[in-house]
Parts: C-alpha cells; structure tokens; sequence
C-alpha cells in the first residue's frame, strides 16, 4: 500500500473536479499538478484522463432529473430527441478531431509554457465575451431547447479549441456559446449536457488503449481519485449554477490572466 501515491491520486482528483467545469482548463491545471508532485509518467497521463468519469457522475447527478426525463420521452416528444440529437451534434467535431490530432497534442503541447499561454489569452477572451454580452441584444438563446442543430454544431466547434491544453473545454463551450448568442446558463448547462459523453468516452478510450501499462494494482489509485474528483466537482456544479444566476466570469478570467503569467515566470523550476 504506497499512501504517498493514494495522496497524489486524491490532490489530483480534487484539481480535476474543482477546475474541470470552471473556465479555468482542468487539463491545464492537472499538467501544472502534476509536475509540481512529481506524477508525470506514462501511467499518470492515463490517469488524469480517466479521473475525468468521476467528474462526470457528479454532473449527471446534479442534472439527474432533466437527463432522466429526456430519456423517458425520447419515443413520445419532440423536444426529448431534439435535445440528444444536439447534444450528440456538439459531441462530433472533438471526437473527429481528438482521434486525428490526439497524439500530437499529447506529444508536443503538454508543457506548462503552453498552459500558461493558453490561459493567458482564454482569459482576455473570456473579458472581450462578457463585454459583448452585457449588450442584452447580443442574446438570442436563453433555454437549451431553444438551440438549433446549427447551434449545436458551431458550439461543437468551439470546443475543439479545448484541445490545446490550458484553453479549457467548459470554458471554450461556455464562452464560445455566449459569443454565438447563448445566455450565460444555457450556455453553460449545453456545457455540461455535452461534457457527458465527451468525457465518457474520453476516458474508457484512454483506458483501453493504455490498458498494457495498467494492472490490478493500480485500482487503488484510481478509485481513490475518482472519488475525489466526483465529490469536489459536485460541490463545483452546484456552486457555479448558483453564481452564475448574478455573477459574471470576469474574475475567472483575471485568475487565468494572472496564474498565466506567474506559470509563465515560473516555468523553468516546473
């Protein structure tokens, strides 16, 4: 039994569940993590992938109410299959693209001088976004069942920039959907609805391909960070859908600017 491993697993579960439905970029913030505890192996980056299902338990819990309904009516209403049909239309674009391009991310873009940068500029894009929202003209979506599959699409597209690690995939979803007409909470429950399968499938892929570099006795580990990632992300959806009712991401946006470049100052003793 490695107790220092279980403790790494569990800092790393709780960084992904705080910063993985955030417009911070999980991703970026478990790269930085990990080089900070030494946990950067082959076997890590597997990790910080499939810790991502516990994250998405939380999300399904939360919204268990809506999904469930949905689903029951998938036969009978319109709406219920117009509903999956965009979730699974936004879903497309990153899958194609994560399949295509995967490996060369991973290979040349996972380094903490490029999360910095990354952080950097989604944090003045967040800014410019919330700018051009405060025009209440700019607002045409104010309900996830009022997106268009053209919608869904172009929100679809926008998450593909998710892919350069420190951009942040909610972060891409919920400020790519504002600047393409969505109101801050349709904007980021269409966030969450396509963080579902997205992550899902993200990480029983990784888990499958990797599967040679893992063993019964790596278990341990990776329970005790799923449990963690799903218990701080459902306390981080519930707080966010409840600041988001009359707060702006403005601060979000000045602590990607900010840790940006003290990452950046820093980089050398990551």
């Amino acid at each position: 039994m490695d107790i220092e491993l279980w403790i790494k697993a569990a800092l790393m579960g709780i960084v992904e569940g705080l910063t993985e439905f955030l417009p911070v970029s999980s991703t970026g913030h478990l790269i930085l993590a990990g080089h900070l505890l030494g946990f950067t192996d082959a076997k890590a980056k597997v990790f910080e992938i499939a810790i991502q299902t516990g994250a998405i338990l939380a999300v399904i819990l939360v919204y268990w109410e809506r999904l469930r309904r949905t689903v029951v009516a998938l036969p009978h209403e319109v709406k219920a299959r117009a509903f999956w049909i965009n979730v699974a239309i936004g879903v497309v674009p990153a899958v194609v693209l994560g399949l295509l391009l995967g490996a060369a991310i991973k290979a040349h873009l996972f380094t903490p001088q490029v999360v910095a940068s990354a952080l950097i500029v989604g944090g003045f894009i967040i800014l410019w976004a919330e700018r051009r929202q405060a025009h209440a003209q700019t607002v045409r979506i104010h309900e996830v069942d009022h997106m268009k599959p053209w919608d869904a699409l172009k929100v679809g597209l926008v998450q593909c920039v998710a892919l350069v690690p420190g951009m942040s995939r909610s972060g891409a979803t919920i400020i790519g959907g504002m600047l393409l007409g969505l109101s801050r909470r349709s904007a980021t429950d269409f966030s969450f609805y396509l963080a579902i399968p997205t992550l899902i499938g993200a990480g029983g892929y990784s888990l499958w391909k990797e599967r040679a570099l893992l063993s019964a006795a790596d278990l341990p580990m990776f329970l005790v960070g799923l449990l963690f990632s799903f218990a701080s992300a459902w306390l981080c959806v519930r707080w966010l859908l409840r600041y988001i009712a009359s707060n702006s991401f403005v601060p979000f946006a000045w602590y990607r600017i900010v840790f940006g470049i003290v990452v950046l100052a820093t980089a050398s003793w990551l």
